[in-house]
């Protein structure tokens, strides 16, 4: 039988960047594609498959319930809506109109990012108005706690390699400032690999991608108290029906929740060492191995691009690996540097790489 990928034109990717929607998530084990597998054989009732996967979200989170979502930006916009509507269908249904409810979300200027979309457009699906407060590198409590009304309904955090990190308020400081004014802090934990971390600091909503580093399939979750979480699943009625769930994902994010932790994880930095190593002799490339710029156990070889020797600058080497196939992470490309995410990637794709950066900047096609 011919390959979908070859009948579609779209040949797999070699995925060097990290754990992308751009590049499909995660390369699923085969434990969840089994699982998944099992859930499209059989019809279930819906409403108690979601229950059931709450309490598995609630047990990996340390949390005490939890609602599945198709995405951690779906799980952004159903928090808020549940925070504005808390189950009264009649606000549910008439979302994202807040009416007269509190429905101003405020969050660090430096934590309005773009992640394929804004943050603040998923905070207005779910009927929020978002309230940016500070400079893009400068937020401090006092900018939070100033910016609280009448009008306000919750604090968002994001924790991301997106958002700005130099100069901006702690979550320690933002959960404080909220809950001096009796309000829930929402956190943005999409990326993170710690599930207990972040819902232990005293967030009251915190969400989570279930396609990056959990590996499900292209999924959410949000975790937290049991009022809240009745909330978002009760949103399913209103805004979040188009983001529903199938039933596929869902045993596909149990299966990864309960593989989860199970294998070798960390930094990967002897992995990279080599890799630097084998890449230092490239003409115009200086290798590198840098932590994450999140804080995330991660490490990654970043290659500094001379653009005299090397004949392209970081960004046109990237474009031309891009157009064999194989994708980089290119977040500081402006700045001359690109990385290389050892997470997505097996030993035979990090050969592949490496022969075609070798072709490309010294024409050997063997290294």
């Amino acid at each position: 039988m011919q390959s979908l990928h070859h009948d579609l034109g779209t040949p797999p990717a070699i995925n060097a960047s990290g754990k992308m929607t751009a590049l499909g998530g995660s390369v699923l084990s085969e434990g969840v594609v089994a699982a998944m597998g099992e859930a499209a054989r059989h019809h279930v009732v819906m409403d108690d498959l979601m229950a059931a996967v709450g309490r598995e979200i609630a047990r990996a989170t340390g949390t005490e319930d939890g609602c599945p979502t198709t995405g951690a930006a779906s799980g952004i916009a159903i928090a808020v809506a549940a925070l504005i509507a808390g189950t009264d269908v009649s606000r549910i249904e008439a979302l994202p109109d807040p009416g007269d409810a509190p429905c101003e979300v405020i969050l660090p200027r430096g934590h309005s990012v773009h992640f394929g979309a804004p943050v603040r457009q998923m905070v207005a699906l779910g009927g929020g108005r978002p309230v940016e407060v500070g400079s893009a590198n400068k937020v401090t409590a006092a900018h939070l706690a100033g910016a609280v009304g009448p009008r306000t309904v919750a604090l968002l955090y994001v924790q991301s390699h997106h958002a700005v990190q130099k100069g901006m308020v702690s979550l320690a400081e933002t959960i404080e400032v909220a809950h001096a004014h009796d309000l829930p802090v929402i956190v943005d934990a999409a990326a993170e690999e710690d599930l207990r971390h972040w819902p232990a600091t005293g967030a009251d909503l915190v969400i989570y991608s279930g396609g990056k580093a959990v590996g499900g399939p292209t999924s959410g979750m949000i975790c937290g108290g049991a009022a809240h979480m009745a909330a978002c699943r009760a949103q399913y009625g209103g805004i979040a029906r188009p983001m529903k769930v199938g039933k596929e994902t869902l045993f596909g994010l149990v299966q990864a929740l309960r593989e989860y932790g199970t294998a070798p994880s960390g930094g990967h930095r002897p992995r990279m060492e080599k890799l630097a190593a084998r890449l230092a002799g490239l003409p115009g490339i200086t290798t590198r191995v840098v932590g994450d710029e999140a804080g995330r156990d991660i490490h990654r070889t970043e290659l500094t691009v001379d653009p005299d020797t090397a004949g392209r600058d970081a960004a046109g080497l990237a474009a031309e690996l891009a157009a064999s196939g194989v994708y980089l992470r290119d977040h500081h490309a402006a700045t001359g540097r690109l990385t290389i995410d050892p997470r997505p990637l097996n030993p035979d794709e990090e050969d592949q790489l490496v022969r075609r950066l070798t072709a490309l900047l010294d024409g050997e096609t063997n290294r």
